[in-house]
């Protein structure tokens, strides 16, 4: 989370009108590379983001560090990629470390236009070399309730997704009843096993589900076929879900990102 974000302004909460909508963007960055690794494209990616006046957005597969890259491309940001992209848009962010090599670390990050109160990162890796995490953040949106936003991206494997899934939803039974809820992130699951999984889960719908009858094509991003991305809400409305698959987006990571405004 970012520590230094300047609240002192605010208003107390009874003076505070509340909050009704935000807009919400998820999108696997690709670690700030175009499909295959062909180009460094974190700058236009972050003018891309910035475009979108998202309030909230769900970032997969962002580097908090990675030296070898830092050294060879010409531009690199001497901060994380998350605080990058951030820049002055988003004064809060939070960062859930997933995968650490030698050269640096990748994983999920939030970054918000309201304070983001606490956040944590839950490791939900299940064996092998793949590290997943659920980053849990607790925003501050004024309101009757704070907001819960989880990122996600869960594994390739099928029977790892489930097991990641079953935690998903055993952290999901853990928030208040009545607190507003998105879930949003890189899902894998080009099956659509995890998606029924989640319809057992109570209240929770898929945004483009709800509105279009069925989920986003996301993934490649030049020719999307497959429903790899996803944005689930809880005590709250979504309207106007759209994915974003026209260029510049189509070029800047090998998923396409989806938006959407929530309404409390």
């Amino acid at each position: 989370m970012n520590h230094e974000a300047d609240v002192t302004g605010f208003a107390s909460p009874d003076q505070t009108p509340a909050v009704h909508r935000l807009r919400v963007l998820t999108v696997n960055t690709h670690k700030g590379f175009t499909a295959f690794n062909r180009r460094f494209i974190l700058p236009e990616l972050r003018e891309a983001v910035r475009s979108t006046q998202a309030d909230v957005v769900f970032l997969q597969e962002v580097l908090g560090s990675h030296d070898r890259h830092a050294a060879r491309h010409p531009g690199w940001p001497t901060t994380s990629q998350y605080e990058f992209l951030a820049d002055s848009m988003w004064s809060d962010f939070a960062y859930g470390q997933n995968a650490v090599y030698p050269d640096g670390h990748h994983g999920n990050a939030l970054l918000s236009k309201y304070p983001i109160l606490e956040h944590r990162n839950l490791d939900v890796s299940i064996t092998g070399p793949e590290r997943r995490g659920l980053l849990h953040c607790v925003l501050d949106v004024p309101g009757p309730h704070p907001v819960h936003a989880i990122c996600v991206h869960l594994s390739l494997l099928e029977s790892h997704r489930q097991k990641q899934l079953k935690l998903l939803r055993t952290l999901l039974d853990s928030l208040p009843p009545d607190a507003p809820v998105i879930v949003a992130g890189d899902f894998n699951d080009w099956q659509l096993r995890g998606n029924r999984t989640l319809h057992l889960q109570r209240d929770l719908h898929e945004a483009f589900e709800r509105h279009h009858g069925r989920l986003a094509r996301t993934y490649p991003a030049r020719l999307p076929m497959l429903r790899l991305d996803r944005i689930y809400l809880r005590n709250a409305q979504s309207h106007a879900p759209k994915i974003l698959g026209h260029r510049p987006w189509t070029h800047l990571s090998d998923h396409l990102p989806l938006t959407v405004e929530v309404h409390f």
